[in-house]
């Protein structure tokens, strides 16, 4: 058996569709184990057997489409990439907050990952790389300094579409717990 999180794109807690009891029911229905919720925006951790990620994700996306209309947006990823993620420390030194928010956007198995980040590079406000393992953009936002995140995540839904979500670090590290701690 294997932990995994799947991270869903454009929940809204303000919907009763997608409430948190209801979102976990899908998983339920699924067979899947030990499914719990991470804060209300559409991060659910659970057991299942160890099986093919985007198989998994579609199986997902489709009994969320079904049972609760939800559009799209599933991604899918093991307690172990996210551990490994979290312990290769891409934000040494920073540390998130009100004025600067660190993030990772994760895109879909098979995305092709980019070529050059080398326009985004920007110390105050920009990417600082792409995790291969975890499939994710790790960006710094600087919140006093406008326009270039807007810049990079119209990038990313661009080159991406809908097959990308982001998380804060914090958010992340709270996944990571949860999975950890069943």
């Amino acid at each position: 058996m294997t932990r995994y999180a799947a991270l869903l794109r454009g929940i809204m807690p303000s919907n009763p569709a997608m409430a948190n009891d209801r979102l976990r029911g899908v998983l339920h229905d699924l067979g899947m184990e030990q499914v719990a919720s991470v804060l209300a925006s559409g991060n659910l951790v659970f057991t299942a057997p160890e099986q093919d990620v985007p198989t998994l994700e579609a199986t997902v996306q489709q009994a969320l489409h079904e049972t609760l209309g939800i559009p799209g947006g599933t991604i899918i990823r093991s307690l172990e990439e996210l551990r490994a993620l979290l312990d290769s420390d891409p934000f040494p030194g920073l540390t998130h907050g009100r004025g600067t928010y660190l993030t990772a956007t994760f895109v879909k198995d098979g995305a092709a990952p980019p070529t050059d980040l080398s326009e985004w590079a920007d110390p105050a406000s920009g990417v600082v790389g792409f995790d291969a393992e975890a499939r994710a953009f790790l960006a710094v936002t600087d919140n006093s300094v406008e326009g270039r995140t807007t810049e990079f995540m119209a990038w990313l839904d661009r080159t991406y579409g809908r097959d990308i979500t982001t998380r804060t670090w914090l958010t992340v590290q709270r996944i990571v717990r949860r999975l950890e701690n069943p």
